[in-house]
């Protein structure tokens, strides 16, 4: 199994440090709204605004979403302009955005928060700039576990409801937004003065025209990419994006004893940040751990495991009444497996796809975070119609199926054609 040290003399390892810190700060600010829902909630009932859960729940998948198509023109930009001025580009606009917010405070409307939510798309949008950056310096044996280090920068989100929510509580909702701009302003100066493009002696660029783009787009593997990722990741972090709401929601008694007899804390939406961040810890440091398991066992067995465990557990979720201390289990394994499953995607599509790594981690990107915004809006409708998530997680659970089945569908054809001479095991 592939691991740290099998890195050493390979590849820039400058330039790998940079992308995981600079996606770990991105996924960070990108997800942002989520640990701060309840208090961005009270802040505009003041003004007279009372959010629906429909509107949450827009509100909420908005980053997600404009993140999903901006990681297309992202991926564009990395063929076209490299990868370092395509993200310095997009991170001044996320700073742009976070400086609007902190700015405004609670002066802010509603719909200038959606303004806010389309900026920090930008940030989710990172993903398709960090993971191509960091691979293109390294051969494919080592594919998945740079990439999942790399990804690995998704543990920001833990950063946000470790901290957000007691940022928060201290100096107003709005600080973390100033926190936020002031930290991404440090890692956009390291990461102008550290990060590098790969030379062409080790990556030599192919820049694409919109045409390359419906090329791949009438490549059936792409769209069976697009479905698993839009599953894994879309499952990560729309549950990360949601997780604060929904355990405010369903749990917020028990979290309230909780944090009176144990943290003698009686602030509930602090202790459902540090329960959301436990779960969401899982996904994202495990992320590179799922991409050294694909790279010794193969990405499609990997997947099959990971999947087929998710399932299993949101039709449990579901279905069943849990005890507290049982429900945060159940979610620290989903969140878990979902990670482990990120780093098992892109163990397989640098491998299918690698003259073309640019694009792709745009296009598989999107799909991503599509998946995100799908499953936030359906945990917003379930909750709405419903006044539950049953219907919620029993969607989800049927969607993984159906990527288990067109895994099945697709792994002996992989196996007999371009997996033969991808360079790592499938």
């Amino acid at each position: 199994m592939a691991g740290l040290k099998d890195l050493k003399g390979q590849g820039h390892a400058p330039t790998l440090f940079m992308a995981f810190l600079y996606f770990d700060m991105s996924f960070m600010v990108w997800t942002m709204l989520g640990p701060l829902s309840t208090e961005i909630t009270e802040a505009l009932a003041l003004t007279g605004h009372i959010m629906t859960a429909g509107e949450k729940a827009t509100l909420l998948s908005l980053p997600i979403l404009s993140g999903a198509i901006l990681r297309v023109l992202l991926g564009f930009g990395v063929d076209k302009l490299g990868a370092k001025l395509t993200a310095l580009m997009s991170q001044t606009v996320v700073i742009a955005a976070l400086l609007t917010a902190y700015l405004l405070g609670n002066e802010i409307s509603y719909n200038q928060l959606l303004i806010v939510a389309l900026g920090l798309g930008f940030a989710g949008a990172s993903f398709a700039v960090a993971l191509p950056q960091a691979g293109q310096w390294y051969p494919p044996k080592l594919q998945g576990v740079v990439l999942g280090i790399a990804g690995a920068g998704n543990i920001g989100v833990v950063i946000d409801f470790l901290f957000a929510p007691k940022i928060a509580e201290i100096w107003g909702w709005e600080s973390v937004f100033g926190v936020g701009a002031a930290m991404a302003i440090v890692v956009l100066i390291a990461y102008f003065f550290l990060a590098q493009d790969a030379p062409e002696d080790v990556y030599k660029k192919n820049p694409k025209k919109l045409k390359d783009y419906g090329k791949l787009l009438k490549d059936k593997d792409t769209w069976w990419f697009c479905l698993f990722y839009a599953v894994s990741f879309g499952g990560f972090v729309g549950f990360a994006g949601y997780m604060k709401v929904y355990l405010m929601n369903t749990y917020q008694v028990d979290m309230s004893a909780f944090g009176l007899d144990v943290l003698d804390e009686g602030n509930v939406k602090v202790i459902a940040g540090y329960f959301g961040a436990l779960c969401i810890f899982a996904g994202a440091v495990l992320r590179p751990v799922g991409g050294a398991i694909a790279d010794k066992i193969g990405g499609i067995r990997s997947l099959y495991y990971f999947y087929g465990t998710v399932a299993l557990l949101a039709i449990i979720n579901a279905t069943i009444a849990l005890p507290f201390a049982v429900a945060i289990l159940v979610l620290f394994l989903i969140m878990a497996n979902l990670g482990m499953a990120n780093g098992a995607v892109f163990q397989l599509v640098p491998q299918r796809f690698g003259k073309d790594i640019g694009i792709m981690t745009g296009i598989v990107g999107c799909a991503g975070g599509l998946g995100g915004t799908a499953l936030i809006q359906t945990l917003g409708w379930s909750k709405g119609v419903f006044d539950g998530y049953t219907a919620g997680f029993l969607i989800f659970a049927l969607v993984v199926f159906v990527a288990i089945s067109g895994i099945s569908l697709v792994k002996t054809r992989w196996r007999t054609t371009w997996g033969v001479s991808a360079g790592g095991r499938i």
